[in-house]
């Protein structure tokens, strides 16, 4: 899943992608460098961002969802709001993914119903001026039980809401209301997670907590663009282990790590040494 932000201030490249045309042109990069489905998104959900409007939203990914979709792409709209799920999908969007899981609007779980989209329920307990607040990091039971229970809870409402679970796709939450540790213990415990029985989505590109796994001596974490290399092995790994998607900055890093990963399992037993 490539990423498209269209947004003044993403984590990793905010404003870069702002207009339409530089958003469809990075959209058309990413397909080129063989993403199988885009990830159009309005409004940055990094610890500390500030909501934008609704039309603000709209008018930023609406444009670019139509023309990507007129020309055959397969489109996900990240919004956790329930006016830009629907006209995301007229649009041409096939995927909400929202990464409140319907609990900043349960409205949208009826958008999702009423047009048979696919949604991404993510765990996610507040909203990005308070996600990391000490009282959203507290995981009784331990963050890999707290979060798969959480997401039952989820998975609960958007079935309530007319959802099939045939269209339901999960999500940990890598980054949301979760420490540094906390998202390794969610990889390492990734195959808990298929217990549930949908597919499996995770987003771990780019990340805070890779910054700090590769931090310089002084303890300066690794700047966002040069934390590729980790992150693509984290991509071969949820790979072997079964996960749906992973969702992706740069689509070609990770593409050349999966195919390098597919040659040696495919390749067979060596030869015989005499």
């Amino acid at each position: 899943m490539g990423i498209v932000n269209v947004t003044p201030d993403s984590f990793s490249d905010g404003g870069r992608f702002l207009a339409t045309d530089d958003a469809v042109a990075h959209g058309h990069a990413l397909l080129a460098q063989g993403a199988d489905l885009l990830d159009i998104g309005g409004e940055s959900t990094r610890p500390g961002a500030t909501r934008p409007l609704v039309a603000d939203e709209l008018a930023r990914v609406v444009p670019v969802i139509e023309t990507l979709a007129q020309e055959g792409a397969t489109l996900s709209i990240d919004t956790m709001r329930p006016e830009v799920a629907e006209a995301a999908l007229k649009a041409g969007a096939m995927i909400i993914n929202d990464v409140s899981g319907g609990l900043a609007n349960p409205k949208i779980l009826k958008v999702a119903a009423d047009h048979g989209a696919t949604y991404v329920v993510m765990h996610w307990r507040a909203h990005g001026a308070e996600m990391q607040h000490e009282d959203h990091l507290v995981y009784a039971d331990g963050v890999v039980a707290t979060v798969k229970q959480e997401l039952e809870q989820r998975i609960e409402a958007a079935r309530s809401a007319g959802i099939l679970d045939d269209n339901i796709v999960i999500d940990p939450g890598l980054g949301f209301s979760k420490t540094a540790d906390d998202n390794w213990r969610l990889l390492a415990g990734v195959e808990e997670f298929h217990k549930l029985g949908f597919p499996l989505l995770i987003g771990a590109s780019r990340k805070a907590f890779l910054g700090r796994l590769l931090a310089a001596p002084d303890g300066t974490p690794r700047p966002v663009t040069e934390r590729e290399s980790a992150h693509d092995a984290i991509t071969v790994f949820l790979a072997q282990r079964g996960v749906w998607a992973t969702r992706v900055h740069d689509v070609r890093a990770a593409k050349d790590a999966l195919a390098a990963s597919a040659k040696l399992k495919t390749i067979g037993a060596r030869e015989t040494i005499r």
